[in-house]
């Protein structure tokens, strides 16, 4: 693949629709013979209204306007696919592969903790990342609009409705039959489960809130079926809903917490290309990092997006008062990305936890012993991590309203809590927590001034005309057989950052005491974390090529006639 710059063929608030983890997969291509039987693309062009004209020009049938994209969803036969890939008025033209919702059950709660459907566990997590503080001084949210991309919610007031019995939710929309209507119901769980942890206002004894924001309102995006299942059209149709209504609704955070493997450059994704449009349109996007781990370079999409604020999972250690033994969760995706970017920026509590789910939807019905009976269900995974952080963004926009996309990362990973050093080196890298833990009191009370992503232009990404790579460099060593890689990363100046050499041989073993401390020296010690010079980025250019490594760099192409091999984030195990 060439390296170089690369040109790529009512006035009601919104709610975040949480995205789940996904599992892609590509429907099947057609075979040429009889080369009449139809299968779902997505078609870019200049504009929707041009891809629309071709698509019919060229005898195919439109499914979906993606205009945030300038693409549409099309249904194509594999003549008419091959004569919209010759027509010089097509950008792209690229399979309409199916995600999955995916996630892991964690231990069934105790005896003690089966409840029926109006009572309320304690559930922790606000305490433990400092919400509850920021609760008490009447910063819960209120004012601010998350969507939440996912397969719904139920209609339980700890979902629906703020403290006071109000109804949150704004809108709900359904990409597959673009209707906007009320459908309150969540037939597969994982939408429910992710919501509850961002907002549940569901009030436990001592007057602790399950959700993080519990006075925050909503947009449902249903983009997620029974089974778990959007198509790539669907998502990108749910972004493009949230985009285009941002200002009817006040939608701040758009919460993505599904993942999938990198077919190609990060620019090259049309999931991310409409990431990107929601990031320079002013929403905060939070996106997990995936369930791959502890492998490096796992990573997923749209997690792999530069500018997005990007979650990993630590687990409390089954000891959620005591935060000295929290350790990093081993599913949890590590970075760097292909393109070298330090990944994920944080991360948050993903272990174990405890979420809103119908005891019909059916993640229950599948996986009944992490579900108490009554409302509650444990799920591990980026995907609950990812709305911890969500949650925690509607907490300081509320605060602080006029803070831009890029200032809310810059804050939050300021604000974050590395985990402690062991000797003279960090026991977890920058590659796998990023910033570190999250805390959300230290986030709304931050002073930083700075921004995040320093040096990308996102104008000039979307458009096509420059592209970025991060400060990450490697060098590769074999010895005995096995190939192993050293990350470091380059500083402004180009030259490498003395104390971030870390040796990945793939067999990196999390060893028990690794832990979150009181004593931060990592972020009072090294000087690269008061800059984030992860955040720097550098035109891309013919001297970055470590990435060839990949299999889709030697010419993989999105609309090649193949099925599309993709898959991510699997039922992980409980940690």
């Amino acid at each position: 693949m060439k390296h170089g710059n690369h040109t790529t063929h009512s006035s009601r608030r919104t709610a975040l629709l949480a995205c789940g983890l996904l599992v892609l997969s590509s429907l099947a291509v057609p075979a040429a013979s009889p080369g009449d039987q139809a299968a779902s693309y997505i078609v870019q062009a200049a504009s929707t209204e041009l891809a629309t004209s071709r698509v019919e020009a060229a005898g195919g049938r439109t499914t979906h306007g993606l205009s945030i994209i300038n693409a549409v969803g099309a249904e194509l036969t594999a003549d008419q696919r091959m004569a919209l890939a010759e027509d010089p008025s097509v950008r792209r033209v690229w399979e309409n592969g199916e995600a999955e919702l995916a996630g892991k059950g964690g231990s069934k709660p105790s005896d003690g903790d089966k409840v029926g459907p109006s009572s309320v566990i304690e559930t922790h997590y606000p305490v433990h990342l400092g919400a509850d503080l920021l609760h008490a001084d009447g910063i819960d949210g209120r004012g601010v609009t998350i969507a939440i991309l996912d397969s719904g919610i139920f209609t339980d007031n700890g979902l629906t409705k703020t403290p006071e019995n109000d109804q949150r939710v704004l809108a709900e929309y359904e990409p597959s039959t673009g209707r906007t209507y009320w459908i309150g119901d969540d037939e597969h769980g994982h939408g429910s489960h992710v919501t509850s942890i961002a907002v549940s206002s569901r009030e436990a004894s001592g007057g602790k809130y399950n959700g993080m924001a519990p006075r925050a309102d909503l947009v449902v995006v249903k983009a997620f079926d029974a089974s778990g299942s959007a198509s790539y059209a669907d998502i990108i149709a749910g972004i493009d809903f949230v985009v285009a209504n941002k200002d009817s609704y006040g939608i701040r955070v758009l919460n993505c917490s599904f993942s999938s493997t990198p077919q190609s450059y990060y620019w090259d994704d049309p999931i991310n290309q409409a990431i990107m449009q929601a990031w320079r349109a002013g929403i905060v996007v939070v996106a997990s990092a995936g369930n791959k781990g502890p492998d490096a370079m796992t990573i997923g999409v749209p997690g792999n997006v530069p500018y997005v604020i990007t979650v990993g999972a630590m687990t409390d250690n089954y000891t959620p008062t005591d935060m000295s033994d929290d350790l990093l969760a081993a599913f949890s995706s590590t970075g760097p990305t292909a393109e070298a970017f330090i990944k994920p920026e944080v991360v948050a509590p993903g272990g174990h936890v405890l979420g809103l789910v119908k005891n019909t939807a059916s993640l229950a019905e599948d996986h009944p012993e992490f579900h108490d009976g009554g409302y509650y269900f444990n799920m591990s995974g980026t995907s609950q991590a990812t709305a911890f952080v969500t949650g925690i963004v509607a907490l300081m926009l509320q605060d602080q309203p006029q803070l831009t996309p890029d200032e809310v990362k810059h804050r939050l990973m300021t604000s974050a809590r590395p985990a402690s050093f062991s000797g003279s080196s960090p026991v977890y890298t920058v590659y796998q927590q990023g910033a570190g833990l999250v805390n959300a009191y230290d986030a709304v009370h931050s002073v930083a001034t700075g921004t995040a992503n320093q040096g990308l232009d996102i104008d000039a990404d979307l458009v096509g005309t420059q592209h970025f790579h991060g400060p990450v460099d490697a060098y590769e060593t074999r010895s005995k057989g096995k190939t192993s890689y050293t990350f470091f990363v380059r500083g402004p100046d180009g030259q490498p950052i003395e104390n971030d050499g870390y040796l990945w041989n793939g067999k990196y073993v999390f060893e028990d005491g690794f832990a979150w401390s009181d004593g931060f020296a990592w972020s009072d010690g090294l000087a690269w974390s008061d800059a984030f010079a992860w955040s720097n980025a550098f035109a891309w250019s013919d001297a970055f090529a470590w990435s060839d490594a990949f299999a889709w760099s030697d010419g993989f192409a999105w609309s090649d006639m193949t099925t599309l091999p993709a898959w991510v984030n699997v039922w992980v195990e409980q940690q």
